[in-house]
């Protein structure tokens, strides 16, 4: 490790975990440490990022002058002014925590990006993704999320909604309401618990009774029935690809980018579902867009500590 080179820590901030990571200019994780997410309130929990930072820079040697950027990766929406309204699955005062950061590390740019923003730039930086200038994060968790970057920045969107991949709507039929209160919404068909949903009214319009679920998001369990030969959990997975075929096919009317990348959970189980995908999409995609490539995330559970560094790390380029 270089004497006196500049540093840049990424901040993932989960509902039970926060994840830091510390990386040179070259995008090389150099150290890593993980702490409980406390209520992001007060001095205590302030503290626990904190000393976070102080851990990694101690074990690398080196002093916290020479931390040049800080990333925070937040499950919530980050719009452009950077200026959090928003943060209903964590309990932080964005403020508060940026001012202590800041106070501690006096040199850093500090930045929030939203955390599917976060994964998709790490992608970009060293994962999947790597090369090119412009992508779509697709994450297929409990819920669905998306990253969209174009011309090597996240599109953060004026109000915090760019990348809302999950809430397109696909199905204006739809009756049941999404959890962010509409309806017909991808993530209904697209997430892990999409997938159980899919899978459960496939076994009521059949008759079927369904296999014991660990959890209304528990698509671990319909995946290894498709691959035992479940035909009831294949139907499932055909009704998440038919809707999210639907989706990246209007993501790429808009954006148009040069490649798909699938994170989350469910991206484990893509050897079941992606060539059908890619098919699918190509079938009903713009002609111009119908050979985008949709590749599997390479970074899995660090590409939001990339991501978030990353971020920091052009603001500071930016800047100079």
């Amino acid at each position: 490790m270089a004497e006196n080179s500049l540093y840049y820590i990424g901040i993932d901030v989960g509902g039970t975990s926060v994840k830091e990571g510390l990386f040179d200019e070259e995008g090389n994780l150099l150290g890593k440490v993980s702490v409980p997410t406390p209520p992001l309130t007060d001095e205590a929990g302030f503290a626990a990022v904190t000393n976070g930072i102080e851990q990694l820079m101690a074990a690398a040697q080196q002093s916290m002058l020479f931390v040049r950027g800080i990333g925070l990766a937040v499950p919530c929406p980050v719009p452009a002014s950077g200026l959090i309204t928003m943060a209903a699955n964590i309990t932080i005062d964005p403020t508060g925590l940026k001012e202590a950061i800041e106070e501690r590390c006096p040199h850093a740019t500090v930045r929030y990006v939203n955390d599917a923003n976060a994964a998709a730039m790490g992608e970009l930086w060293r994962g999947s993704a790597e090369g090119h200038r412009s992508m779509v994060m697709v994450t297929i968790g409990t819920g669905l999320g998306g990253g969209v970057v174009l011309n090597g920045d996240v599109v953060d969107g004026a109000f915090g909604a760019g990348g809302e991949i999950g809430h397109i709507r696909v199905n204006p039929d739809e009756t049941r309401i999404c959890g962010c209160g509409l309806r017909g919404c991808l993530e209904q068909y697209a997430s892990a618990t999409g997938v159980v949903n899919n899978y459960l009214l496939e076994c009521e319009a059949r008759g079927v009774e369904p296999l014991e679920l660990t959890g209304p998001s528990d698509s671990l369990t319909v995946f290894n029935a498709c691959r035992a030969g479940d035909e009831v959990a294949r139907a499932a997975i055909d009704t998440m690809v038919e809707y999210l075929s639907r989706g990246l096919q209007i993501v790429s009317a808009v954006v148009d980018p040069e490649v798909y990348v699938l994170g989350g959970g469910t991206s484990a189980s893509a050897d079941l579902f992606l060539e059908q995908l890619c098919d699918r999409y190509a079938a009903r995609a713009f002609p111009a867009s119908a050979n985008t490539p949709i590749e599997v995330a390479k970074l899995g559970n660090d590409a939001g500590i990339f991501g978030a560094a990353y971020v920091a790390l052009r603001s500071v380029v930016r800047e100079a």
